[in-house]
């Protein structure tokens, strides 16, 4: 199977499948010097694990992650590292009846079709559990951000048709809401709202946002990799979200030019723009103001209503999923989301170093072409 590292200069590979062993990642191209220990990632994993709230899967998981190598006496040693988070509540029995069928919504029949076999525990790779390595290397990326003065904040804007009011945004709400909204009062509608689904034997969809601040301007490349495109391969690439938005994203195609453009201004010698209608970003390259990203995410598919599918011989057959799933993915999602956005910002910064010679001769020390 292709397809498992991401990045160029800031590398990772996640490995692992829902009901195996045990999940991880392996991150190359992590600088030497940055303290990390196992508590850092952790507090990212535990906003992740499963079994945090009533509307989360009932599996219950510890996810502690174990750090394997790249890290000495608390600081990276620029090797590469490896995280390991043990599998500890498997129930593999739970879905042998799938294997004979494929399950609407999910990616059953497409891995039968590409590689006429299929790993039918949680869905192996396909599982929303594969993005425990993701989470773990984001916690990484997060931490390299952070000593750069760049910071992340991601939480749950919407859940069915409940979205937050921003005039009571409260950022301490987004770890304590069951939701991850940072609007209680707005939690509260979509928690009703959840709870409607569920007494219908059905699930919801939403939208995550996230804001970064403190990213300078000059960031992405401006053809292939440009950081809009970047961040919408990132976030397309956890598996249930379906659309990505960067600032007004697709209110532009009503919006007229003269709407539509962000004014800059100069601000005691420091260009600026009175607006953000394009999310910090440019001509494929960060502009100095805050990048503002959604991901829209779909209902889970695992549902208990009767659903009609077909099975491996091809017969018409009505099925109700067993198991233990989320009603709603959205609030588990958010530090997924986070955390991708994370891994895109540190390899296009890192991408972006020899962009300038006077970069490269400050770096390694080099006298400048005037002296």
């Amino acid at each position: 199977m292709a397809g498992n590292t991401f990045g160029t200069y800031f590398k990772i590979t996640t490995w692992g499948e829902s009901h195996g062993k045990a999940l991880g990642v392996v991150i190359d191209g992590c600088p030497a010097g940055l303290s990390l220990s196992e508590a850092d990632i952790q507090t990212f994993l535990d906003r992740r694990k499963p079994g945090g709230s009533r509307y989360s899967t009932p599996r219950k998981e510890g996810d502690e992650v174990t750090i394997l190598s790249g890290v000495f006496e608390g600081r990276t040693t620029g090797t590469a590292i490896c995280l390991m988070v043990p599998n500890t509540s498997q129930r593999s029995g739970d879905y042998s009846e799938i294997a004979s069928y494929y399950r609407p919504g999910h990616a059953d029949y497409t891995f039968d079709a590409k590689y006429g076999f299929r790993d039918y525990r949680g869905g192996g790779r396909s599982s929303g559990r594969e993005t425990v390595g993701r989470v773990a290397a984001g916690a990484v990326a997060s931490l390299i951000l952070k000593e750069l003065g760049i910071t992340l904040c991601a939480y749950t804007k919407s859940i069915g048709p409940v979205s937050v009011n921003t005039e009571n945004f409260r950022r301490e709400a987004i770890l304590t809401t069951p939701t991850c909204m940072p609007d209680e009062e707005s939690s509260a509608k979509a928690e009703a709202y959840l709870e409607e689904c569920m007494a219908a034997h059905d699930s919801a969809g939403g939208v995550v946002e996230c804001r970064v601040d403190g990213m300078p301007a000059g960031v992405g490349e401006p053809v292939f990799d440009k950081l809009d495109a970047s961040l919408a391969k990132a976030l397309m690439s956890i598996g249930a979200v379906k659309a990505v938005e960067i600032g007004d994203g697709c209110a532009v195609s009503s919006s007229t030019g003269t709407q539509n453009n962000d004014p800059f201004l100069s601000e005691d010698g420091r260009i600026t723009k009175k607006s953000n209608h394009a999310g910090g970003i440019l001509g494929g390259i960060s502009d100095g103001s805050p990048i503002i990203v959604r991901a829209h995410i779909k209902p889970t598919p695992s549902v208990f209503s009767p659903q009609e599918t077909v099975n491996k011989n091809g017969e018409n057959i009505l099925v109700r999923i067993k198991g233990r799933h989320d009603p709603v993915i959205v609030p588990r999602a958010v530090v997924v989301v986070e955390a991708m956005t994370a891994l895109t910002l540190v390899d296009l910064l890192f991408a972006g170093m020899p962009s300038r010679m006077e970069g490269l001769r400050r770096f390694y020390g080099c006298p400048s072409e005037q002296d």
